[in-house]
């Protein structure tokens, strides 16, 4: 019944975002994101990707991105805790922004480039191991901001298999810097599959997150993920759709 209302509340909100926006046969961009690790790739001048997110604790967050110069995108996201189920504490999260520039396209030996900025954050209210000495909590996010970011990807292998690695910086202090790494894989023309690891610097900090991704239709793709797998009652499952179009 829960997973129902996820899904209604999803496309409810992704009828209301874009949908006026839409034309038939907008094609999905170049993966852009595998779940929160970003890729080389960005979205095209003058595209338009609309992200549905819908997670623990009943948050639903919205992203939108835009292609605002070749190579270059910018976007906000906007999240609002404990929306989906029962809970009277409803909070809208302070809004975000992220930011791509990608540098240099790869070639047959070097991977594409590129540098961004990422302010999203997810676990509002619920991280249970960051506490001062009188047993207080310290920081409202179980998950902090990736922040300054370079990553790098590039095909592997075979066709259809690309691999993605980088480093970021949160809040751009260098006693927060991180690596992360993922995979991504076309079985098939309808289906994607996600492997990452984020947030490395020691185990207990990073992240390991699996996923599938269903391309709906040529503008319409649908993730189904696991983020923090083995870390007992942080682990999470989510949904989101992704829509892509031009303005």
């Amino acid at each position: 019944m829960k997973l129902i209302r996820l899904c209604t509340v999803v496309l409810a909100t992704l009828c209301l975002a874009p949908a006026v926006f839409a034309e038939e046969g907008d094609p999905i961009s170049t993966e852009t994101m595998i779940v929160d690790v970003p890729t080389a790739e960005v979205y095209d001048r003058y595209q338009a990707s609309f992200l549905t997110r819908v997670y623990e604790h009943g948050t639903v967050m919205e992203s939108i991105d835009f292609g605002v110069y070749p190579r270059i995108n910018i976007g906000l996201s906007l999240a609002i805790d404990n929306w989906i189920g029962s809970s009277h504490s409803v909070k809208v999260l302070d809004p975000d922004f992220q930011a791509k520039w990608k540098v240099y396209d790869g070639n047959l030996y070097l991977p594409a480039i590129a540098i961004g900025y990422d302010g999203r954050r997810y676990g509002y209210g619920y991280d249970k191991h960051s506490r001062d000495y009188r047993g207080h909590r310290t920081k409202h996010y179980l998950d902090n901001r990736k922040g300054g970011y370079i990553t790098l990807t590039r095909e592997i292998f075979t066709p259809g298999l690309s691999l993605t690695a980088g480093a970021n910086l949160s809040d751009f202090e260098w006693d927060e810097l991180y690596m992360f790494t993922g995979l991504y894989y076309k079985i098939l023309p309808q289906v994607n599959l996600l492997t990452e690891w984020d947030n490395i610097r020691n185990i207990r900090d990073s992240r390991l997150n699996m996923g599938v991704r269903f391309y709906l239709h040529p503008s319409l793709a649908l993730d189904a993920a696991f983020r923090r797998i083995g870390r007992g009652d942080e682990s999470e499952r989510i949904l989101q759709l992704r829509y892509v179009t031009t303005f």
